[in-house]
C-alpha cells in the first residue's frame, strides 16, 4: 500500500483520540464539503446540516476508521450519499435558492475578469448563471460526477470509489453530462 496521505495520518490520530486533529481535518475540507453539497442541492441551509451531518459521521466512525483510500474520497463518499439521499426525500426547496446567492457566508464564484464594465460583468453573471442552471438540471449522479470532476478536480478512480461504481461507468457518466452540457449551452460558444 501507498504511503499515507496526510489527511489519513490526521484521521488515524482521531481514531487514537486526538480531537485536534479532527479539528484539522474540518478546518480543512469543510468549505469544499459545503461547496459541493450546495451544487448538489441547491440550498444554503440544507447544505450546512448536511455538512454538519457528513463530519458527524466522519466522528462516529473515527473508531473503525480504515484508509483503504484517500480520505478526501471517503469524505465525499459520505457526502455524496447524503447528497442523494437528501434529493431523494425532497429536504430541499429549488425555488428557494440560487446556486450562488449573495446571502450567507459562501463566496460566490465569478470570472476574474481584471475591472470589467458593467455591461461585460453583467454578460459574465448571466452566461455564469445559465451554466449552474444547466448543471443543476442534470440527472443526480451526472451532476455529482460533474461536480467532482470539474469543481473538486477529483480523479475518475476516486470519483468512482464515491459513486461506488466503475472508473468507465464514471467515464459514461461524464460524458453523457458533458454532450448534454454542450448541447445545452451550445449558444455561449
Amino acid at each position: 500500500m501507498a504511503a499515507l496521505d496526510f489527511d489519513a495520518e490526521l484521521m488515524l490520530r482521531v481514531r487514537e483520540g486526538d480531537g485536534a486533529s479532527f479539528g484539522v481535518l474540518l478546518d480543512k475540507h469543510r468549505s469544499s464539503v459545503v461547496h459541493f453539497l450546495f451544487r448538489m442541492v441547491q440550498n444554503r441551509a440544507v447544505a450546512e446540516e448536511l455538512a454538519q451531518e457528513v463530519f458527524l459521521r466522519v466522528y462516529r466512525s473515527r473508531a473503525t476508521y480504515e484508509p483503504t483510500a484517500k480520505f478526501t474520497t471517503w469524505l465525499f463518499r459520505i457526502a455524496t450519499h447524503l447528497a442523494l439521499n437528501a434529493l431523494r426525500d425532497g429536504r430541499h426547496d429549488r425555488s428557494q435558492e440560487r446556486l450562488d446567492d449573495d446571502s450567507g457566508d459562501l463566496p460566490a464564484r465569478q470570472v476574474s475578469d481584471g475591472r470589467p464594465n458593467v455591461e461585460h460583468a453583467l454578460l459574465n453573471e448571466a452566461r455564469l448563471e445559465e451554466i449552474r442552471r444547466a448543471i443543476a438540471a442534470l440527472p443526480e449522479k451526472q451532476r455529482a460526477a460533474v461536480l467532482m470532476h470539474k469543481y473538486e478536480e477529483m480523479e475518475y478512480s476516486q470519483i468512482a470509489k464515491v459513486l461506488n461504481c466503475s472508473e468507465s461507468a464514471v467515464k459514461s457518466l461524464l460524458f453523457r453530462a458533458y454532450e448534454t452540457l454542450r448541447a445545452r449551452l451550445a449558444h455561449l460558444a
